[in-house]
């Protein structure tokens, strides 16, 4: 088969109801519901090629992903035909024929996740599904000086999960930072990647940190210690998602810049 096009799809999902983003035997996914609606459509199989896994649970904004095809279809209408089959809880936001040579993994330059806290007693159900809810009072002045503690380049290996297929566990933060407003506290981490649960342990250890727990100042020591037992405890699925991929650093330093406005918050809901 002459797979002559290369199709960069942009998706949004809630990850409620899946197992994750990468196909497995006999669970439903995300991967492989859109490769079978559009086989289903088009008649034609696919390969899904993600930017990355997403854990059960775990939703995204602006996943990117990527398949290889003969078909003559215009990629614009490829998005279209797929969303009036799709479930409603996944969305083609953008597609697009791309270089033959793009790879959504490889060719990624950096990501940003955001990962939402509840802090309350009582339950939202408007947001249940996208925070992790924390009936204790937590200190969120000591949360934010933790998190910045994980800036820049280290050996993340003590928050990562077992299962990993990383050859190296040293990661790069450019930026992290807990922003709060009432209830809802959002941890927006961008960085170079991520290891397995990396950030799902990031988020609990500043929960553990904001109540009391762990201390804000022993951050340092803690990821340089390597070791998964002095880490907080694996924040829930729910309240983590990815927000976006970058392939170019234009793309990147252009959101970075907005967090650092003095309108930060509001512009990251826009995005939304």
């Amino acid at each position: 088969m002459d797979d002559s096009k290369n199709i960069r799809l942009k998706i949004s999902y809630k990850g409620t109801f899946y197992h994750g983003w990468q196909k497995q035997l006999g669970r439903e996914t995300i991967q492989e519901t859109i490769e079978k609606t559009f086989q289903s459509i088009f008649g034609k199989k696919i390969h899904l090629i993600g930017s990355g896994r997403t854990d059960s649970g775990v939703h995204a904004f602006n996943q990117t992903a990527n398949f290889k095809t003969d078909l003559s279809v215009n990629a614009f209408k490829i998005g279209q035909a797929l969303n009036s089959m799709l479930p409603k809880d996944i969305r083609i936001k953008a597609s697009e024929e791309v270089d033959l040579d793009f790879h959504s993994r490889f060719n990624a330059i950096g990501k940003t996740y955001i990962y939402c806290i509840y802090n309350n007693r009582i339950a939202n159900p408007l947001i249940n599904d996208y925070c992790y809810k924390v009936a204790y009072k937590l200190d969120t002045s000591a949360m934010q000086k933790a998190a910045s503690q994980f800036k820049g380049e280290h050996d993340f290996s003590g928050f990562t999960a077992s299962g990993s297929s990383a050859k190296t566990t040293i990661r790069n933060i450019y930026d992290i930072r807990l922003m709060c407003h009432h209830y809802l506290l959002i941890l927006i981490v961008t960085g170079n990647g991520f290891l397995y649960k990396m950030v799902r342990n990031i988020a609990g250890t500043l929960v553990d940190v904001g109540r009391g727990r762990l201390a804000s100042d022993n951050i340092g020591e803690i990821i340089l210690s390597q070791d998964r037992d002095t880490v907080g405890h694996t924040a829930k699925s729910q309240g983590l998602s990815l927000l976006d991929v970058y392939y170019d650093s234009n793309d990147m330093n252009a959101f970075l810049n907005i967090l650092n406005s003095e309108k930060s918050l509001d512009t990251l809901v826009s995005l939304l």
